[in-house]
Formats: structure tokens, sequence, C-alpha cells
């Protein structure tokens, strides 16, 4: 595989995520002026439980299919490809049912001892069979992602988003005069209708595919049987670690459902208030500071079968090469999304919350995209290489960090929810830097102060752009017939914009866009190369 297949695989998962994430916001602000502060904090109520238990169901599995099928198919052995997929796929077929039966038997003791409101028992109760379609899914997107076909896993979650949206909202319209709880569960079952949708999607383009793959398991010459319980011990000794990194952060998400409301009561705030602030940041900022990770994750889910080939190729120079490129990428994509989120973080969530006051905490948080970029950037190159206990060592350090400062910060009556954000910044930090000093430790790759220097500058400079242009356009609008509202979102746009623009521009002149990182852009590249070399904008 091309260094510019690497980077369509990631590119095409990026699209999807952008299409996805574009989606999830309307709905977002959709589900935030429907039910509010409170009922957003019912429905996230949900979501920590769902995601330890999806990440306990799919044991890391998907991730060990991807790997352990780029090994097979560079080697043209079909068969044991496939052997791979059918075993992976009756393991978590299993897992995923007991475990959405057993998330629905155990909703009120979740609600009533763990979330501390019984209200949360409907929420959980109607996610519970996302787990077991979204775990069968998972085993399909990673047959595909092992052969790095990255168009069916893109594709497969455009249905699951739109499926979930439109059922979510159905429902949320429907049961939301009755009782808030009520809609709170209407709008988590919408999971389970896009965990519906997006399998029936893989399943069609499986069985559309799966003749030419027999054909090709036909044609191969040889092939060295495996017993059984020797492919599920490769498949358990890769899936295991990556499951308990998965499940690190679903954990720590269960811990802040009762350590933040319980610090903020100590902080002297009342349930109700406590429960916004805390919707605040679980239900509005946090997803934001998720969006950029569209391509980190893009990059690590295309880095896992891209490393894993040239391992399997023995090419410690292309192992080098990727993983340079995958890390340069991550920089240069994650530092203007956290300056761009902490200049306009007010503007930002006026525009789509109508809520000023959660911008503090999204300020703060945004801050954590930088290392989130490294962090996954680095657990791709790692899973890849085979070596998948160093992020979870790496993130269970990280977030013995952030528990510990929660604790501390949360109850300072100043710093309240925003001690939450402040938290999370540091335990991500210490994470990215553990994940990034093992990657230079196993590859030589690492982040070189000319690597960090020019986007630092351009970024600086973008954020300056980004923040004067929303003061005096807002100036300008507010001067005309506009709304309030109609001025915020008028400004922010432009701030946006000249922020993009001026990015763009200041890598340029840096130098730190070059010919060969447009050239890796399949389709468009060199026609974004030429143009700019007619401008006069493209350095030697």
């Amino acid at each position: 595989m091309s260094k510019q297949s690497f980077v369509k695989g990631a590119l095409i998962l990026t699209a999807a995520g952008i299409l996805v994430r574009v989606v999830g916001a309307g709905f977002r602000i959709l589900l935030a002026a429907i039910i509010g502060d409170e009922g957003i904090g019912l429905y996230q109520m949900a979501y920590p439980v769902y995601s330890t238990l999806l990440a306990l169901s799919t044991a890391g599995i998907p991730i060990a299919i991807s790997k352990l099928i780029s090994q097979h198919v560079t080697q043209g052995d079909y068969r044991g490809a496939y052997r791979v997929f059918i075993l992976a796929l009756n393991i978590l077929s299993f897992t995923g049912l007991i475990i959405s039966a057993l998330m629905v038997f155990g909703a009120e003791y979740i609600a009533v001892n763990i979330a501390r409101d019984a209200r949360a028992y409907y929420p959980i109760v109607a996610i519970s069979p996302a787990i077991f379609f979204v775990t069968i899914m998972a085993t399909f997107r990673g047959f595909f992602q092992g052969q790095q076909k990255m168009y069916p896993t893109a594709l497969s979650q455009l249905f699951e988003q739109l499926a979930r949206v439109t059922v979510a909202l159905g429902l949320v319209f429907y049961l939301g005069p009755f009782r808030l709880e009520w809609a709170a569960a209407g709008a988590s079952f919408g999971a389970a209708a896009g965990g519906i949708a997006g399998l029936m999607v893989l399943m069609f383009l499986f069985a559309r595919e799966r003749q030419d793959f027999i054909r090709r398991m036909q044609e191969q010459a040889r092939y060295k049987y495996r017993k059984t319980m020797a492919v599920y011990y490769d498949i358990f000794s890769l899936s295991i670690p990556i499951t308990l990194s998965h499940l690190v952060m679903p954990i720590i998400g269960l811990i802040d459902m009762t350590v933040v409301p319980m610090r903020l009561a100590e902080a002297g705030f009342e349930e109700a208030r406590r429960m916004a602030l805390y919707g605040q940041l679980t239900g509005m900022a946090a997803p934001l500071v998720h969006i950029p990770q569209i391509v980190t994750i893009a990059l690590a889910v295309s880095l896992v079968p891209a490393i894993s080939e040239a391992l399997a190729l023995n090419n410690r120079n292309l192992i080098a090469s990727r993983a340079s490129l995958a890390l340069r990428l991550g920089v240069l994509l994650g530092f203007p999304s956290a300056v761009g989120l902490f200049v306009l973080a007010e503007p930002i969530t006026v525009l789509l919350y109508n809520n000023r006051e959660a911008g503090m905490p999204l300020a703060v948080l945004a801050f954590a995209i930088i290392f989130i970029s490294i962090y996954q950037v680095c657990s791709g190159i790692l899973q890849g290489l085979g070596r998948t206990k160093l992020p979870l060592i790496n993130l269970l350090v990280g977030s013995l960090f952030k528990v510990v400062f929660n604790w501390v910060l949360i109850a300072v009556p100043a710093l309240n929810i925003m001690g939450a954000a402040a938290a999370s910044v540091i335990g991500f930090f210490v994470a990215a830097l553990l994940n990034l000093y093992q990657v230079w430790r196993l590859t030589g790759v690492g982040l070189t102060f000319s690597h960090l220097a020019k986007p630092a500058f351009a970024v600086i400079f973008m954020g300056l752009a980004a923040r004067l242009s929303y003061v005096y356009s807002h100036s300008l609008f507010a001067m005309g017939t506009f709304t309030a509202g109609q001025v915020n979102a008028l400004a922010t746009f432009t701030a946006i914009g000249a922020g993009m623009i001026s990015y763009a521009f200041a890598l340029l002149f840096l130098g730190a866009l070059g010919r060969d990182d447009l050239l890796l852009i399949p389709g468009i590249g060199p026609r974004v190369l030429s143009f700019l070399e007619r401008l006069g904008l493209m350095k030697d």
C-alpha cells in the first residue's frame, strides 16, 4: 500500500466522520433545545454505561481482526484471513448478546446506585440493544479495514448516524410531552436503530464481495492450517490489552458521573445546577472536542493495517515513514482545532446551544485535542506493531492524573466544572507524552522541534486572525438589521473561515506544507499544487 493509499483511506474515513459529526451536531442542537440541560444530563447518564459495556463486548477484537487479516492478506493467505473473521464473528455475536441482556437486567441497579438518579433507568434500558448490533457491525468493519478497504466502514457510519438521529428525534418529539426521562430514553434508543441500519449496510457489502474473496481462497496454492485455539490465542493476545484501553475512558466517565456532581456539591452547587453543569461539560463541550478527533481516529484506523503490512514485509523504513507522516498530520490538524475552539469557545456554544456558559469548560477542554491527537496516532502505530499493551499502560497513568486533579480542582468554587475540563487536559498530556516516547523507542520516529515550531507559529497567527475577525465582523453585522443570534452566527462563521485561510497561508509561508504533502492527497492534491504554483505561493 503506497503512502497515498494510506492517506486516501484516512481521508475516506475523515469525510464520513465529518458528515456523521455534522448530523450529530445538528441532533445535539435540536435535542438541547427540546429537553434542555437537565434532559441532556439524563441522556448522557446512559452513555458511560453503554460505552463501558460496548468496549467489554467488542473486547478490542475489531482492531485485532484488522491487524491479523492485514498480515494474512499481505502473505497471500486468504483462507487464514477468512478464518480469523469467522471465529471473531462467533465470539462477538455471543458476547454482544450476553452483555446487552446484562445491561437490561442491571439497569435499575446502575441508575440507583451508580448514576444516583432513578430516572436514568429508562435511557439505560433503551440503549442496551445497541450493544448487540454495534458489536457485530464492528466485526465486519475490521474485516474490510484489514484489507485497507475503508469505504464500507465509511458508508455504514453514515447510515448508522442517519438512522440514529431520525429515530431518536421522532421518539423525543413523541415522548417529550409525557416525561423528561422518557424523552431521554427515546433519544438513547436511536443508537440501537443506528446499529441495525449500519449492520445491514455492511452485510450487503460483504455479500457482494464474498464471492471474490472465496475465489482468492480457492486459488490459494498453500495453506498452513492452525488449530482453532491457536487462532483464538492470536485474537485475544492482541485484543485484551486493546479492550482494557477502550474500557479506561468509559470507566473514567462512570467515575466522573459520580465524582463530578459530588465535588460540585462540595463547592456549594444545588442538584439541578450540578446536573446542568455536568450536561454542559459532557453533553455540550465534550462532543465539540471530539469532532477534530475524526481525522486522528481515521489516521489511527488506517495505521493499524498499514503498519502491520510493513511489519509483515519486515520493512523498517516503511514503518518509520508511515509513522512519521501520521504524527506530522496529527499535529498539523490538532493544533488549529484546539486553538480555534479556544478563541471561539463562547461564540460557538451560543451558536450551537444558545448557551454562553458552556463556552467556559469548552475553552479549557479544547487544549486536550492536541494531546488526544498525538495519543491516538501513536496508539495506531503501537497497535500495528503488535505492542497493544503500551497504549493501555500509558492511558492508565494519564487517567490516574485526571482522577486526582478532578478531585482537587472541581471542589474549588471558582473553577467548578472547568476544573474537570482542566483535569482531562492534564490526563491526556501525560498519556500522549508516554505514548510518544514508546513510538520513538520502537521506531526512532518522534516529534522534532521543527515539526512543532512551524505549526505553532502558524496556529498563533490563525488564532489572532480568527479572534480579530470575530470582533470586527460582529461589530459590522450588529449595525444591520440582524438579530443578536444572527449576528453571532455570521461573525462566528466569518471567523472560522478567516482562521482556516490564515492557517493555510501561514503553513505555506513557513514551509510547513510542501509539494510532497499536497501530492499525497488523492485527486485534488496535484490540482491544488498546480494552482498554488501559478500564484507563486508554493516554496521550492
